[in-house]
């Protein structure tokens, strides 16, 4: 299987299909972070963007298929105790489940080191059932709505 994969590494070299896949992988990651970066802060009157806790390194997209992608966001929480990480994770998911245009699955997490708790954190977000759940909440909808509307919206 690791030949196959060597093999086909370096017939896309040569036919420029791995810069062109490359290319096309870092237009969705910039596609996936346009819609993040105005996510408004649950605390704060600023958005995801404005205080680091997303950045365009932050997402990583991998091809899965034919028009079918995997997204991994990588969010670092403005301090190491954040009580509101697991609902800035939620507003991700909710924002980017009903913004982008094309299939997706989707992976979320604190990235390693910025967060107390982010193991329990990371298992909560992307478990569908507790997103789903946390959506029925009346309160939790609200504060979620709230940050991923846009201003304009």
């Amino acid at each position: 299987m690791e030949l196959v994969s060597v093999l086909l590494n370096r017939a896309w070299r040569l036919t420029g299909l791995s810069d062109k896949r490359s290319r096309r992988m870092e237009e969705k990651a910039l596609e996936v972070y346009d819609v993040i970066r105005t996510i408004r802060d649950p605390e704060k009157p600023n958005t995801l963007e404005e205080l680091d806790v997303v950045t365009e390194k932050c997402v990583e997209v991998q091809e899965l298929g034919d028009e079918e992608y995997l997204i991994i966001i990588r969010f670092s929480p403005t301090v190491p105790h954040c009580s509101l990480a697991t609902l800035i994770g939620l507003c991700l998911q909710v924002k980017l489940q009903r913004c982008l245009p094309f299939k997706h699955k989707l992976e979320i997490y604190i990235t390693e080191g910025t967060h107390s708790t982010e193991e329990d954190i990371n298992k909560q977000i992307n478990d569908k059932e507790r997103v789903a759940a946390a959506m029925e909440n009346p309160n939790l909808r609200e504060m979620v709505e709230q940050c991923v509307t846009e201003p304009d919206d």
